[in-house]
This record gives structure tokens, sequence and C-alpha cells, in this order.
């Protein structure tokens, strides 16, 4: 097994006091499968970070608002850190604190202070509240985001949750509908169950309502073949927006690529969208997911940490060649996903792979599906991307709109 022997940079950054953490409850477990996964007995715990130091898995109560303890992963293989605790089972919230250079200038931006989103967190608990905690480095100091901030960001940021992923499908498969006879209906999940009459009150919002018989109906009657979900992965209301007393309704700011947006979860549990792909296929109605995956609602220079900046800045985004304290900005939100990248393009092919076999999702169109295909020189037709979605097993079998 490959342990870690050097380090990028010197972590600067003072070591966390830590009197919970009890190093012999964990096992060295396996690099693989990356996020949290539970085999019956405990749950592996396994994160990508070419360049941190350390990395601490964080876990929270069944609020998610109080930090029980604090463990490091004990094993680094292959640039995955990993560990199993034996005792942990579905339900469990938790989080990591990943230490490492604070080095912008050099594209590297670990602070241990902010705790973050596993990148393959199946579900997230609680929202983000704005709060200058979020944020690595000190609004207002004269140096921006060269200095580093040293408050805690748990009590102001969503938890990753253990999931249990069986749920009994029947006969449920995918509809199929040839290419030449498909037309698309695009809709919003808050959008088209709010003011149906027949949804009722508590379910309007959610994938329960519309997976209600009502709104199935509805949609079969138009003669449609494909509903397209707008953006349901988890996703980040944006701090100007709220301060205007307007939130993000089209969800184009996404956090967890595994996730659906909790505030869509009527019964707060993931088998709620399952149920509601089951019954749109019962109706022969194909089910699309619009996805984000050419950034991430962590923004620019000065934008949060929340999750990727703080595990692995220089590895997830696209920085500039000769400034690294700077992103790219090909999707004009601040920040470009590296799909370049091994570990990132692997990220977002398993999450294509994860909705399309474990929740039976039919297909996908890509929002700015250039930019997913661009290298450092501009885009190219044989982008490491393309020929993955291509040439993979699952991918190849569903549908695929640019």
């Amino acid at each position: 097994m490959n342990t870690k022997s050097t380090t990028p940079a010197e972590d600067n950054s003072a070591p966390l006091d830590n009197p919970g953490s009890t190093p012999s409850r964990i096992r060295e477990g396996l690099p693989f499968p990356l996020g949290a996964s539970w085999d019956g007995l405990g749950v592996n715990f396994a994160l990508f970070s070419a360049n941190a130091t350390k990395v601490e898995l964080c876990l929270f109560d069944s609020t998610g608002e109080i930090e029980l303890e604090r463990i490091e992963l004990p094993e680094y293989t292959d640039e995955i850190y990993h560990g199993y605790l034996p005792d942990a089972h579905p339900g469990q919230i938790y989080g990591y604190r990943v230490y490492g250079p604070y080095d912008p200038k050099n594209g590297h931006r670990f602070n241990h202070n902010k705790l973050l989103i596993d990148p393959y967190a199946k579900q997230l608990v609680g929202e983000l509240k704005w709060s200058e905690a979020l944020f690595g480095y000190t609004i207002g100091h004269p140096d921006g985001d060269l200095s580093f901030d040293e408050r805690d960001s748990a009590p102001f940021v969503p938890k990753s949750k253990v999931i249990d992923e069986a749920y009994t499908w029947g006969r449920d498969q995918r509809v199929g509908t040839p290419w030449d006879k498909t037309i698309f209906y695009e809709t919003h999940v808050r959008g088209i169950t709010m003011r149906h009459p027949e949804v009722a009150e508590e379910l309007r919002g959610t994938f329960a309502g519309l997976g209600s018989a009502p709104v199935v109906e509805h949609i079969r009657k138009l003669g449609v073949t494909s509903v397209e979900l707008l953006p349901i992965h988890a996703f980040v209301n944006d701090q100007h927006l709220l301060q205007k007393g307007m939130t993000n309704y089209w969800g184009y700011n996404s956090i967890a690529f595994f996730a659906p947006d909790p505030r869509y979860l009527a019964s707060g549990k993931i088998a709620e969208f399952k149920e509601m792909v089951a019954h749109l296929h019962h109706a022969g109605l194909e089910v699309i997911l619009d996805v984000v995956y050419n950034h991430t609602a962590e923004g620019n220079e000065l934008g949060p940490t929340l999750s990727m900046r703080g595990i692995d800045n220089a590895s997830y985004y696209r920085l500039m060649p000769d400034d690294k304290r700077y992103y790219i900005n090909d999707s004009g939100t601040g920040n470009t996903l590296d799909l370049s990248h091994p570990c990132v393009l692997q990220m977002v092919t398993d999450s294509l792979r994860y909705w399309a076999s474990e929740m039976h999702v039919d297909g996908f169109r890509f929002d700015l599906a250039t930019i997913l295909g661009r290298y450092h020189d501009g885009f190219d037709e044989r982008h490491s991307f393309l020929v993955a979605c291509r040439q993979d097993p699952v991918l190849r079998q569903v549908q695929l709109v640019a």
C-alpha cells in the first residue's frame, strides 16, 4: 500500500486541538469507491486529494448541529485518503476538514477551519447559511484572499449524510424511446407542482409531488415522451440574491453532484426520487436531468470554501497558468471545473453513472456542454470527457444532449 511520504508545500497552519480523536476506532479501509459506502457492517470513507497533508473525518449528531468527533483518515493510496469505521451506519452525518498549504498564488487554498462537503455525498442535510466564516480568507483584510481566516464554518455549511442505497425497483426499466420519436418536455420540480390543484399541499415543490398521479397524468396527456428536469443536484442560493430578497429558483449553481437538493425531498429520503422515476416510467415517460458540471457554487477567488476548493483547489479547478491565484472563467460564474484532470473526470462520469444506474435516469442534458470538452487551448472533440461518454458501457446507452 502506498503511503504519503512527501508534501507539496509546507503547511504553516497550527494543529487543531482535537481531544475527541480516537484513531484506534478506525481501520485502514479501501481507496475505492470514493465517498461514504456502507457495507452492512460499517462505512468506508474515501476522499481524493493530491495536495493535502492530512484529512479529518468529522462526525456530527443526528441534527447535524453538534460536532461529536474528529478522526484522521489513516491511509493514503494513489492520492486517496481513506478509512473504515466499523460502527458507522446509514444516517451518520459527517464532513471533512482538510489540511495543507494555504498558498493561493500557487493554487492551494487549504483551510482546516472550514468544514467541507464530500464531493461524493449522496445526501445533504441542512441549508447553507451565509456567513463570513464560510470564506477561507478574512473578508475586509487588506491582503484580501491572500489572508487566512481561522473561524469555524461548521455551523453554516450543509453536512453530508451516509445513505443506504438499497431500493426495490420491481419491474422498472428504461423506456427506451427512439430518438426520432422523442419529444422533450422541460419543466421544474417546484414550478410544475406548486399550483396544481390536485397535488397535496405538503407535496408541492417536491419529487413526491412531481411523481403524484395528477401531475404524471397531466404530462402524459401532453403527448411528450420525456420529462427534462431543470437542475436537481444540491445547489446554493447565491448571497447577492438573498440580499435582494430573492432566491436561486433555477438551480444552476451546484455544490454536490451526487445528491438531490434537499428542498425537493418532502420525505427527507432519497427513495422519494426513485419513486418519482418509477411512476413516470410506468406512464411511459423518460426522465432526463439537466446537469451542470461546468462549474460549482464556490465562485472565483473571492468565493466561499464549501467543498472542492478546500479539498484540492489546484486539482479540481482550471486556474490561470501564469497566476494560479485566479480562475479560468469559461462558465461566466467565477470558476470552471477541470475535466482534463483524471480524478475530476472520474467524479463527473461517476456521477452520471450513479444517476443512470442507481437512480434509473434515462439521460442528461449538459449545461454549457462545450466547456466540458475544453482543454487550455480550446475545445477538442476528442476531449477525454467526450471519449469517456462514448465508450462507457452505461453512458453510451442513455440519451446525452448538448
